[in-house]
C-alpha cells in the first residue's frame, strides 16, 4: 500500500468491485483541479443526486463548476445522515448545523455541500439550462428508482389514499414530463392535481401503491417508509395470514400481518416487503408467509 497527496493507493489487489460499492469518505482531503476533472459519479450516487435535485437539493455554480446542496431539518436528520454517508466522498467537509431564528422560533437544521466538480456541472448543465430548475427532457433514462426514492423521500406527502409529490416549483410543462415517466416507465396510475392555482403537484393513486412500494422501497431509509402509509395500511395487510416455521417445523395463524410482526418479534415491514416481491425464500432463512 502506498500512500499519495493523502489518498490511498492499493496495489496489492485483484478483486473485482461494482464501480462505487466500495468508495469510502474523502471529507478533509484536497483534491487538485486536475483530481477533481477526474472525478465521475458512480451509478448508484448519480441516482441519488438526481433524486435530491428533483426534490429538496440543488446545483449551485461558482465561475468554474457546481456543488450539490441539501439539508434537511432536525425532524429528518436520520434521513440527511443517510444521504451524507452515500455521498461523502464527494464532499470536502462534514455538513453544518444551521440555527435560524424567525418570528422568535428557532429552528436548526443540517447542510451539506458537495466539492465543486465537472461531473456536477455536466449534470447543472441538464437541469439548470437557463438558471432555472427544469425537468430535462431525458428524464426517462434519470429517473431510476433510487432517484424516484430520494424524490418521494424529499417532495412526497403522505396521504390517507394515495401519494402526492409536492412539485410546485415546476411548470405544467415539466410536470407532465414527469407523469409521462411515472405512466410509461413504472405503470402508476397518477395524474395532476392543482393544489393551488400556482401549486400544480403529482398525485399516484391508491390503486398503483402497492407497485411503487415495491418499486422504491428498497432505497428508502425507514424513517421515511411513513410517506408510503397508504400502501402499509392497505386492507390487504389486515387480512389473516399464515407463517410456517421451518426450523421448528410449526404452522401459525395471524389475524394481520402486524399480529404476526409482534409475535415473530420481527419488522413489519419486512413481511410487506415478502408479500409485495412475491418472494419465494424463507425470510432469515426460517418463515415463509401465506395470506389466507
Amino acid at each position: 500500500m502506498k500512500k499519495t497527496n493523502k489518498l490511498l493507493v492499493i496495489y496489492d489487489t485483484l478483486d473485482l468491485v461494482i464501480f462505487g460499492s466500495n468508495l469510502t469518505s474523502t471529507v478533509g482531503i484536497k483534491f487538485t483541479p486536475e483530481q477533481l476533472a477526474m472525478v465521475k459519479l458512480a451509478s448508484f450516487q448519480k441516482s441519488v443526486i438526481i433524486g435530491l435535485i428533483l426534490s429538496d437539493g440543488g446545483l449551485s455554480s461558482d465561475r468554474k463548476n457546481a456543488r450539490l446542496v441539501f439539508s434537511q431539518s432536525e425532524d429528518h436528520s436520520e434521513y440527511f445522515w443517510f444521504v451524507f454517508c452515500y455521498l461523502s466522498h464527494y464532499c470536502s467537509s462534514y455538513p453544518l448545523v444551521v440555527i435560524r431564528s424567525r418570528f422568535e422560533k428557532k429552528t436548526i437544521s443540517l447542510q451539506l455541500f458537495t466539492r465543486s466538480m465537472p461531473c456536477l456541472t455536466e449534470l447543472r448543465e441538464l437541469f439548470y439550462p437557463n438558471g432555472v430548475k427544469i425537468i430535462p427532457k431525458n428524464i426517462f433514462e434519470l429517473l431510476t428508482p433510487i432517484a424516484l426514492a430520494h424524490m418521494i423521500m424529499g417532495d412526497g406527502s403522505v396521504k390517507q389514499s394515495g401519494l402526492v409529490i409536492c412539485t410546485d416549483s415546476y411548470s405544467v410543462k415539466d410536470i407532465v414530463r414527469l407523469i409521462n415517466v411515472l405512466m410509461i416507465r413504472y405503470r402508476l396510475d397518477c395524474w395532476l392535481r392543482n393544489h393551488s392555482p400556482t401549486q400544480p403537484r403529482i398525485y399516484i393513486n391508491q390503486s398503483s401503491m402497492a407497485l411503487l412500494f415495491n418499486i422504491v422501497s428498497p432505497y428508502m431509509h425507514p424513517s421515511m417508509l411513513y410517506k408510503l402509509k397508504s400502501a402499509l395500511s392497505n386492507t390487504s395487510n389486515h387480512k389473516k395470514i399464515e407463517v410456517f416455521d421451518i426450523k421448528n417445523n410449526t404452522t401459525t395463524s395471524y389475524n394481520s400481518i402486524n399480529e404476526a410482526a409482534r409475535a415473530l418479534n420481527i419488522n413489519y415491514i419486512s413481511i410487506v416487503k415478502y408479500f409485495s416481491r412475491n418472494q419465494i425464500k424463507p425470510y432469515k432463512g426460517q418463515y415463509t408467509f401465506k395470506k389466507l
